[in-house]
């Protein structure tokens, strides 16, 4: 039995002028239209391939990728509508249904909307627009602590700050004191648990253990690192050009960030280049 709204691998059986027929088990053979065949396709081969349902609800196999597949949060386009919903752009030729009852108000064509890809009672797939509806509080079994990093998506803004989804599972809440860049909804990020709250609630950081205290000129060094890979080859004894033209700024401006990125035990510093310490 396949899984329906994600990839499959799958065993080509048959070659058809339309594509080749794929073993789909229990589900009968799934056709790969001839667009998506490759050179190196043959029967007994196995394909991976991305199984949806066609404008006539039968099973169908693509080798394109989908913007989310089921189980997944995602920012997509609002493009028609019909009698039954809304339907978004997703990524593939069949755009994806967000039935009115899977939408909290009514969607409106040309906008975006943050939605989850789900197979309804019938096996076909949708979309909802309820978020709340597929998260809850974190538990002991999710054995969260402070500090750990966790995959974010940004969910909107409220009274307090931005609310986000942790781990495709849960709320979480960044305050408004912690946000120092702009996030846009449907953004995908790595962030960390600042505190997990005694009713269960996730307090967000977008900053790692230790680095709260990091501002101006170290914190953009200490982002610097964090894209490179955790090395930068400048260090207290670089060329002053060097420094100026990575960080538009004097040796000693520099030598002052990267003094307070060790005393915080975040950076070693060698002769050839400053190394980010990687968290226990």
């Amino acid at each position: 039995m396949v899984n329906i709204g994600r990839f499959n691998e799958l065993t080509i059986v048959k070659e058809l002028p339309r594509g080749f027929e794929l073993d789909g088990g229990k589900d009968g053979e799934i056709l790969l239209p001839r667009q998506y065949v490759t050179e190196d396709m043959a029967i007994g081969k196995t394909v991976n391939v991305f199984i949806y349902r066609d404008g006539e609800n039968r099973l169908i196999a693509t080798t394109k990728t989908p913007y989310a597949q089921v189980g997944d949060f995602v920012q997509l386009n609002v493009v028609d509508e019909s009698p039954v919903g809304m339907f978004l752009d997703w990524g593939l030729p069949k755009d994806i249904l967000v039935p009115f009852a899977e939408q909290n108000h009514r969607l409106e064509k040309g906008k975006q909307a943050l939605v989850r890809i789900y197979v309804d009672d019938s096996n076909r797939l949708c979309a909802s627009a309820k978020i709340d509806s597929f998260l809850h509080d974190a538990d002991e079994e999710d054995h969260y602590k402070n500090g750990d990093e966790v995959s974010i998506i940004v969910a909107g803004k409220s009274d307090l700050g931005v609310k986000v989804i942790v781990d495709g599972s849960h709320w979480g809440l960044i305050y408004h004191n912690e946000v120092f860049e702009n996030l846009l909804r449907g953004e995908k990020k790595t962030a960390y648990i600042q505190r997990v709250r005694e009713d269960k609630k996730l307090e967000i950081s977008l900053k790692a253990p230790g680095f709260a205290k990091v501002e101006g000129l170290a914190l953009e060094v200490l982002e610097k690192l964090q894209a490179e890979d955790g090395f930068l080859p400048l260090s207290d004894k670089s060329d002053p050009m060097k420094i100026k033209d990575v960080f538009k700024c004097s040796k000693n401006s520099f030598k002052q960030a990267i003094g307070v990125l060790y005393k915080a035990r975040i950076i070693t510093i060698e002769k050839h280049g400053i190394t980010l310490i990687a968290e226990n």
